[in-house]
């Protein structure tokens, strides 16, 4: 009986030990992998999540990655450098001696490193070429758009030569792509506008009453052009190649100015015309304002003409003033112009004004009437004049009763001069001004040229 009890024992035990070993936890081997920012273009960062379960020891092999191997439950995130085709494994085991595998393949691209370059062929003036290449790295395909070029769309990597006909501004569109990702690079081709020739002109300060001899200055107005051809019928020099030349004119007449204009891809002429006219040696002055001394003093009216530079002139003036250029000085005492009397340049300072400085002499007429010499002009003569004919045979030398004052009794009056240089003119009194401290004369001039 003893024995068969110990027989029982025996088998329970041993079936016992058999149900232990039938029942090992095995391990379930499992993860994936998760790419950040989903970017495959290196450097690539990718991030292992273990789903593993029932292990205890990990081996972790990453095939081109950094760290290449890892022992650790969750290792983390792997880079990868270069691009390829790679294996990551997992062996992962526990103390029943249960062990299991999986493996993941992953793909790195390379980096796409887009360029390209718009080369202008010549130069911008339309028809542009415009050569493409492409520097781009990285990529296995592309789409080009080419805004207002032909052709318009490409998908060549090397697309060649784009040609755009009209003016403008035209976007350049280039996106490269490795399969899985791509960037986009753009660039802006500008044409330049169409030739067009223009000018205009215009004379020199001295001969803007077109009466010859006349230098004109030429405003070159033309687009898109870097060569010119000027011709001057009549002038001199009679061509030019200049931008913007001057030309002079020596006798009266009507005149043609041509000018063709080129950019090497095209060319386009215009002609003006220009009228020139008899020399009068006569220059006219109309509506001058001369100022009594207060008005002068106070720079509301200025006393102080130049028939050079066509200006008034008042005492902050002076300073900056090449006096030698003033031909003209009137000295009005009051308002109400009882004693009034044009003065020469160099003489102002005894009439309480500032001194000119550089002042040259003018010789003055103010009464013709009382002179007691033999030049004179009437009123019907002065407004008649067209040239210098009278003028010439004026003999004006200052005299004591000449250089007298005189009041606003007679309107007009007729005032005779000869500048320092010798020319000779007169002077129309039109109105006189009653306006207190700002009272003045008004005045035309009529003087010679030369």
């Amino acid at each position: 009986m003893g024995h068969k009890v110990r027989f029982m024992v025996y088998l329970l035990f041993f079936w016992c030990v058999s149900c232990a070993k039938e029942e090992a936890v095995p391990v379930q081997v499992d993860f994936y992998v998760k790419v950040e920012n989903q970017d495959y273009s290196v450097p690539v960062l990718i991030k292992i999540i273990n789903q593993t379960q029932d292990a205890d020891t990990y081996h972790w092999t990453f095939e081109g990655g950094s760290p290449s191997i890892s022992t650790d439950k969750n290792p983390g995130i792997i880079q990868y450098s270069n691009a390829g085709d790679y294996t990551i494994r997992l062996q992962a085991s526990n103390k029943d001696g249960s062990e299991g595998s999986k493996e993941i393949k992953v793909t790195t691209d390379a980096d796409i490193i887009a360029g390209f370059k718009a080369i202008v062929v010549d130069d911008h003036f339309p028809p542009v070429m415009v050569n493409i290449l492409n520097t781009t790295e990285g990529a296995k395909s592309f789409q080009w758009t080419f805004e207002g070029g032909e052709p318009s769309l490409s998908f060549d990597r090397e697309p060649g030569v784009v040609v755009f006909e009209e003016p403008g501004d035209y976007r350049v569109r280039m996106e490269a792509s490795n399969g899985r990702e791509s960037k986009i690079v753009e660039q802006t081709v500008s044409v330049a506008s169409h030739l067009l020739a223009d000018f205009d002109f215009e004379p020199v300060f001295e001969d803007d009453d077109l009466q010859v001899p006349v230098t004109l200055m030429l405003k070159n107005n033309s687009i898109s052009a870097t060569e010119y051809e000027w011709t001057f019928e009549g002038g001199n020099p009679t061509t030019n190649n200049g931008e913007d030349p001057q030309v002079v004119f020596n006798n009266h007449g009507t005149y043609s100015i041509q000018l063709k204009a080129n950019n090497g891809k095209a060319s386009q002429t215009i002609s003006k015309q220009v009228t020139l006219f008899p020399n009068t040696n006569l220059r006219i002055f109309s509506n001058v304002r001369l100022g009594i001394n207060t008005a002068h003093n106070t720079n509301s009216n200025g006393a102080f003409f130049s028939t050079k530079t066509r200006m008034v002139y008042s005492k902050d003036d002076l300073p900056n003033l090449d006096g030698s250029l003033v031909d003209i000085a009137f000295f009005g005492l009051n308002a109400d112009f009882t004693f009034n009397k044009f003065i020469s340049p160099d003489e102002v300072q005894e009439y309480t004004f500032d001194a000119i400085p550089n002042a040259n002499h003018t010789k003055f007429i103010n009464l013709q009437e009382s002179c007691n010499c033999s030049a004179a002009l009437t009123m019907d003569q002065f407004d008649a004049m067209e040239d210098d004919t009278l003028l010439q045979s004026l003999n004006i030398e200052e005299t004591l009763e000449g250089t007298q004052d005189f009041d606003d009794a007679m309107v007009p009056r007729i005032i005779l001069f000869k500048t320092s240089d010798g020319r000779k003119g007169a002077i129309k009194i039109k109105e006189f001004i009653q306006a207190g401290l700002d009272s003045y004369i008004l005045v035309d001039i009529k003087v010679q040229k030369q």
